[in-house]
């Protein structure tokens, strides 16, 4: 490598001074969707672009890591949702292995969010009502693009685009039976934000019988 790469230097003590968040401490109390959703309107309000992007990890048949970013539709109680073309590497990995990992990172607030636990398809009626809010042009993609395989030529998806819009003309178009979401539902959550000198907080939470078990882990 000819040229040194662009890697910030770490933190000075009067960088630390600035970089510390003024946020009160987590208490291992409180209930971990409450926090992300407050964390979440927060990052909605400071970040630049996409405050609802997440990495999604998965294994693939090798037990090989995958990592990609996506965009969070939906959490509630019940999980946190995406939707993507089943066919893609992403769906085929989630059908074998229906197990994943999120992170959510908001560098304008210094924090970050991991999440773990198992996976489920959401339903036929979930999907549609999402895919109905989708833009044309991205309900005509979502048709028109072979997801995670070979393209064959840069005009292809272009073409594909314009022939699924001749087909749907002026009309509704449905959503394509290889498009759905994921629920993650789940199992640990790990909340990080920056302290100061790398004396991180972390506090992490663990599904149990009847509800969450928290526990501070050192930085």
């Amino acid at each position: 490598m000819s040229r040194k790469p662009p890697i910030p230097p770490s933190p000075t003590e009067a960088d630390y001074a600035v970089l510390e968040s003024e946020a009160g401490p987590l208490t291992q109390g409180e209930d971990p969707f409450v926090i992300f959703l407050q964390w979440l309107e927060e990052a909605s309000a400071s970040e630049p672009n996409d405050p609802n992007a997440m990495a999604v990890a998965t294994v693939d048949e090798h037990g090989l890591p995958d990592v990609r970013m996506v965009l969070l539709k939906g959490v509630d109680e019940t999980g946190f949702v995406f939707y993507t073309n089943l066919e893609s590497a992403k769906g085929r990995q989630l059908a074998a292995h229906a197990k994943a990992a999120l992170l959510f990172h908001w560098k304008s607030l210094r924090r970050q969010v991991r999440i773990r636990g198992a996976v489920e398809r959401v339903t036929d009626e979930e999907a549609d009502a999402y895919f109905a809010t989708r833009a044309r042009a991205a309900q005509i993609g979502a048709w028109a693009s072979a997801q995670s395989r070979p393209m064959e030529s840069p005009l292809a998806l272009e073409k594909a685009a314009a022939q699924y819009g001749v087909k749907f003309g002026l009309g509704a178009v449905p959503r394509p039976p290889h498009w759905s979401g994921f629920r993650v539902i789940p199992e640990t959550f790990e909340f990080w934000r920056s302290r100061r000198f790398r004396l991180h907080e972390r506090l992490a939470f663990t599904r149990a019988p009847g509800g969450w078990t928290g526990a501070r882990l050192y930085p």
